[in-house]
């Protein structure tokens, strides 16, 4: 097994566990979720169907139907237990929404359960660094969307929590981090992928806090603590997080230890196809009479 595969039980039980706190705790995720929706703006596509791929407790999701009211959403996550909360918060949604219809599905987004060619907006907030296979998670969403529809997401970058891992380097040979792409990488699958007109950005979003302690229990509030093969599987002994506390003062600044996540946007199209399933190729003409 690859020591940055990420463990989706773990994953599974730390993001069901985290529900009831997750929304509180969740500043960093509503923060991009906010910044992809303003870039929603500038897109007049106005789909009918969208799909929610990793919806958490469903404040994006919420937004999406705002935004779309008559649309027919479907809210997938990995966890139940963010289902159920995100369906404890939707009788009042759907009387303000009537025109709403929601379906909450739980399910590994690189294996969606989902008809193909039936969505015409694919929306993801955050939720694709919990992925081992990205192509193939963004073939999934491919073949989910209809032709014409439209991919928009955000997710992690490598420099995420750089703070965390200059603690913890050469304190011990575990991964205390989770490993995550590029962002020129991800713009290559989408191509390799099947997408058009792919848009890729990146900004920095920093964080701080007055101890390393505040530090790891945001992290675990929102199920987000490292769930990787290659992670520790019993607690860390007193000296070597003595070292950690040490290496990670280094950083502080103003008083205040930095958390710093890089953040990626994207957004891209599913073209027409240029063959048909038997392998010919589709050629345009047209005819002038």
């Amino acid at each position: 097994m690859n020591e940055f595969e990420i463990d989706k039980r773990a994953v599974r039980k730390a993001f069901s566990k985290a529900a009831t706190q997750y929304d509180a705790a969740a500043v960093m995720q509503r923060e991009v979720c906010i910044r992809m929706l303003e870039r929603l703006d500038y897109i007049k596509q106005k789909p009918a169907t969208v799909l929610d791929v990793g919806s958490g407790t469903g404040w994006g999701t919420r937004q999406l139907g705002e935004r779309y009211p008559a649309a027919q959403i479907v809210a997938l996550d990995i966890a139940m237990g963010m289902l159920q909360a995100a369906r404890g918060t939707s009788s009042w949604w759907s009387k303000l929404f009537a025109g709403n219809t929601k379906q909450y599905v739980c399910a590994d987004m690189e294996s969606l359960p989902i008809k193909a060619n039936s969505m015409e907006m694919v929306w993801s907030n955050l939720a694709m660094q919990w992925c081992n296979d990205l192509p193939t998670t963004l073939g999934e969403l491919h073949r989910a969307l209809k032709v014409d529809g439209l991919l928009m997401f955000s997710t992690f970058g490598p420099d995420t929590l750089k703070e965390i891992r200059a603690a913890f380097q050469g304190v011990d040979g575990y991964n205390h981090i989770n490993r995550f792409a590029d962002m020129h990488d991800i713009g290559d699958m989408l191509v390799a992928g099947g997408f058009s007109d792919p848009v890729m950005d990146m900004e920095y979003i920093t964080l701080t806090y007055d101890d390393v302690k505040a530090v790891m229990e945001d992290l675990r509030s929102i199920g987000a603590h490292n769930v990787t093969a290659g992670r520790a599987s019993g607690l860390m002994g007193k000296k070597a997080w003595g070292r950690v506390l040490e290496n990670y003062e280094r950083l502080r600044r103003d008083g205040k230890l930095p958390a710093t996540f890089e953040v990626i946007y994207g957004h891209a199209w599913k073209p027409q196809p240029k063959a048909i399933a038997d392998g010919r190729a589709i050629i345009k003409t047209s005819f002038k009479f």
